[in-house]
C-alpha cells in the first residue's frame, strides 16, 4: 500500500510540472549552442538568420538587430582576438535554456580603457535564453565582468 501511495504522489507531482518533450528541449539547447559556437566563437554571421528572428532579439531588455548581434562578437574579438566561449553546462525547461559558460581570450586590444596587456584571461557567465520555433527571441546574459577587469588591471600593474 505504501508503494501505491508513493507512486500516486509521484504521478501528481509530475502532472503538475510543465514539461516539453525531451526532443524539443535538446533542440532548444542546440539552437543556443549554435549561437554561441557559430557566431560568438567562429564569427559565422551567415547563421544569424537561422538562429534569430528577422526582427532580431531582446538581450537583457535591449532590442538588438542583426548588426548589433554581429557587433557583440566584433567588440569582443577587437580586444581578445582569440575569444572563446566554452559551454560548461546547459539545462532546458520548456522554451528556456540556461547555459553556464567560461569565456577566455588573450588581451591584445583595448578593453574598458585598459591598454593591451597580452594577458590570457578567463571569466564566467550565465545565460538564460528564450527559444521559440527554433530561434532565440530573448536572452538574459550575465558575466563576471569584475573578475575580468581584476585580471586585466593586475596584468597592467594597476591597483584594484
Amino acid at each position: 500500500m505504501a508503494n501505491g501511495k508513493a507512486g500516486l504522489m509521484t504521478m501528481v507531482l509530475v502532472a503538475g510540472l510543465s514539461c516539453a518533450p525531451a526532443d524539443d528541449l535538446e533542440a532548444n539547447k542546440q539552437v543556443v549552442r549554435a549561437y554561441m559556437e557559430q557566431i560568438l566563437n567562429n564569427g559565422k554571421f551567415d547563421t544569424v538568420d537561422d538562429l534569430f528572428p528577422a526582427e532580431g532579439f531582446v538581450l537583457s531588455g535591449r532590442a538588438l538587430g542583426k548588426d548589433e548581434i554581429r557587433g557583440l562578437r566584433l567588440g569582443l574579438v577587437a580586444a581578445f582576438p582569440d575569444f572563446l566561449v566554452t559551454i560548461e553546462k546547459q539545462v532546458a525547461e520548456g522554451d528556456l535554456v540556461v547555459t553556464r559558460v567560461t569565456f577566455s581570450g588573450t588581451h591584445e586590444g583595448e578593453y574598458a580603457g585598459i591598454a593591451p596587456t597580452g594577458a590570457r584571461v578567463r571569466w564566467t557567465g550565465m545565460a538564460m535564453d528564450h527559444v521559440v520555433d527554433g530561434k532565440v527571441v530573448e536572452g538574459w546574459h550575465e558575466s563576471d565582468g569584475s573578475a575580468l577587469l581584476a585580471q586585466l588591471r593586475e596584468a597592467a600593474g594597476e591597483e584594484r
